[in-house]
């Protein structure tokens, strides 16, 4: 009897269905990994993002840089202890990750993580 097979295995469909999107993240960064990187548990924070070309994100939203500046600015305002979680492609040059942080720590925000990959168990340390 097929049935309950059946049954079982378009329950897993829809689950799969329904988490797939959900699993993708449409901001692809390659983010440069570390060693004894761990997420931190922030009350409140502010996900931005830099991808390889240069683009700002705040999470998976692309902004241009004055409305960035003011959305942080907001953040601000409403919660001075907001943490901003800052992902950088490995490409970008450091002098547009040093100007953004200079954005945010103008608009009056001052703790800000960096977000990087775990390295992979065993791995050489990264070259200096």
């Amino acid at each position: 009897n097929m049935t309950p097979l059946i049954d079982v295995m378009l329950v897993l469909l829809v689950i799969f269905i329904i988490a797939a999107p959900l699993m993708a993240s449409s901001l692809r960064l390659d983010l440069p990994q570390a060693e004894g990187a761990t997420p931190s548990e922030a009350p409140a924070a502010l996900l931005l993002a830099i991808d390889a070309d240069g683009r700002l994100y705040v999470g998976d939203e692309p902004l241009p840089r004055a409305a960035l500046a003011e959305r942080v600015r907001a953040a601000a305002q409403a919660d001075a202890a907001t943490e901003v979680q800052l992902r950088a492609d490995s490409r970008v040059p450091y002098g547009r990750v040093a100007d953004l942080i200079g954005l945010v720590q103008d608009a009056g925000l001052s703790r800000i993580g960096f977000v990087t990959e775990p390295a992979p168990p065993g791995a050489p340390p990264p070259q200096k």
